[in-house]
């Protein structure tokens, strides 16, 4: 009886070994590589035949230092300073000190960097991290509010810099979910295009 019983687990185990191990798995990729290539291979943006990183995947826009670039938009903060092979959270709770003290700093920070008033809101966007780290998208508000430091650093009207945004906003999730966003790699990659 025993005898019976082990070879029927090992059936089983083999079974869903191959099943689960090797034909849903292909199914998946095949599935991926018909429906959603440019999703699946990692949805790389280029420029001038070179990738320039991902629309999936947030990255920073700051020079050797780590100092934020004022001529690009800049992106949602990073407890890990966008690295892919680290993404995470700072997993503070929203009452733990530490991280009250950092929102505040950073609203301090945005304000400077972006020209605001000392009492001008701040898009929530703009001074707490995404619970991956590596948001690809800042919101509209918070493309609004850099949009007169960038327009300033590149020469441009404001006006031009605000029609670039509202033509890189993209809608809301099926309609309905969340708010329009704007992509920040792909919004930086059409301002070097306007700058030649």
């Amino acid at each position: 009886m025993l005898r019976r019983q082990l070879f029927t687990a090992v059936k089983v185990t083999v079974a869903l070994l191959v099943l689960l191990g090797g034909l849903y798995p292909a199914a998946v990729w095949a599935v991926g590589q018909v429906a959603f290539s440019h999703q699946a291979d990692g949805s790389f943006v280029t420029s001038n035949g070179k990738a320039v990183g991902s629309s999936l995947i947030g990255q920073s826009f700051s020079d050797k230092d780590g100092n934020p670039i004022p001529k690009y938009f800049q992106p949602r903060p990073s407890e890990h300073g966008y690295d892919a092979t680290n993404s995470g959270g700072s997993n503070l709770g929203p009452s733990n000190p530490k991280l009250i003290d950092a929102v505040r700093q950073r609203v301090l920070a945005y304000r400077q960097f972006n020209g605001l008033a000392g009492a001008a809101g701040v898009p929530v966007d703009a001074v707490t991290e995404s619970g991956s780290g590596l948001d690809p998208d800042i919101s509209v508000a918070n493309a609004l509010d850099q949009a007169p430091r960038v327009a300033k650093e590149r020469g441009f009207p404001v006006a031009t810099v605000t029609e670039l945004v509202d033509s890189h906003t993209d809608g809301r999730a099926w309609g309905v979910l969340g708010e329009k966003t704007v992509n920040v790699l792909d919004l930086n990659l059409a301002l070097d295009k306007l700058n030649g």
